[in-house]
């Protein structure tokens, strides 16, 4: 399991931890402005690549379940001996650490989620099953363009600029050359395991502070494009989605991007770190 382990800049440290979680389309590298201005506020950061995902291991055969992500996370945390964190989960990332706070309550101190995917159960709404053959087909398909487009499109909310390139060539460059079957296998394994194990339906169990930072222009749906035209249009709806989960969290903060996408901490980092921050340190107060 690769990961990241950045210490708090030179005189800043707060004695603060906080893991960053990458979505499915992402690394732990996708995390370097948030690293950079978390370290800069006085935290250690650790950022892991999770088991299938860019420079950590991708498993012929394995169950991927959000259960055994963070137990990994905690088997990381453990042998870092850290006892106490504030998780934050972007996209896929967002499920995972909401697993991971469910699963280790007792060390979770804050719990962020930025544009978490699956605050809606698509399956129950009637988005059709997706095999994990098709899945694996679909991402044997992976490129550059296609990754760019949908980028634009549900990231940064049809804006695009330079600096978002990088994170389309990373993601495709996985995709392509040697191994590439291997990624496409374990992509398919990890979209059946989010499609399959929704945690929006425990969010009333969450007991720690929970933050959640919604980019609403974004509309991202597994399976979305499986789904019946009528359905389609209503999913993904995440101006709507985030004050719902708002509401069945027992002690949520929602802070809204009116204008950004499902990346806004990429998107917009400056706005989004110091909403960020003020936000972690006013649940510290």
């Amino acid at each position: 399991m690769a990961f990241l382990d950045v210490p708090a800049a030179a005189g800043t440290a707060n004695g603060k931890t906080i893991v960053l979680m990458h979505g499915k389309n992402f690394c732990a590298a996708t995390w370097g402005g948030s690293i950079k201005a978390l370290s800069a506020a006085g935290y250690r950061v650790i950022a892991p690549d999770q088991i299938g995902f860019c420079k950590s291991s991708k498993p012929q055969q394995y169950q991927f379940s959000f259960h055994q992500l963070a137990a990994n996370t905690k088997a990381l945390l453990d042998q870092l001996k850290i006892n106490n964190v504030a998780v934050m989960g972007h996209s896929m990332g967002g499920m995972l650490a909401t697993r991971f706070a469910l699963q280790y309550p007792d060390i979770t101190d804050t719990l962020v989620m930025v544009n978490r995917i699956g605050l809606e159960d698509w399956k129950a709404l009637g988005v059709p099953y997706r095999t994990i053959d098709e899945w694996y087909q679909r991402a044997l398909n992976t490129s550059a363009n296609g990754i760019r487009n949908y980028q634009r499109n549900t990231y940064y909310a049809g804006q695009w600029r330079d600096d978002f390139e990088p994170w389309v060539q990373m993601q495709a460059g996985m995709f392509r050359g040697e191994g590439r079957e291997q990624v496409a296998w374990n992509s398919a394994l990890t979209a059946d395991m989010i499609f399959t194990q929704p945690v929006v339906y425990e969010f009333p169990q969450l007991k720690m502070p929970v933050i959640l930072l919604i980019g609403d222009q974004d509309n991202t749906a597994i399976g979305k494009d499986a789904a019946p035209e009528a359905l389609r249009s209503t999913l993904g709806n995440y101006a709507k989605l985030g004050p719902v989960a708002a509401a069945a969290i027992p002690n949520a903060n929602l802070i809204r991007f009116a204008d950004l996408g499902h990346s806004p901490h990429i998107q917009a980092p400056e706005r989004f770190h110091q909403t960020l921050l003020q936000a972690l340190a006013a649940e510290t107060q």
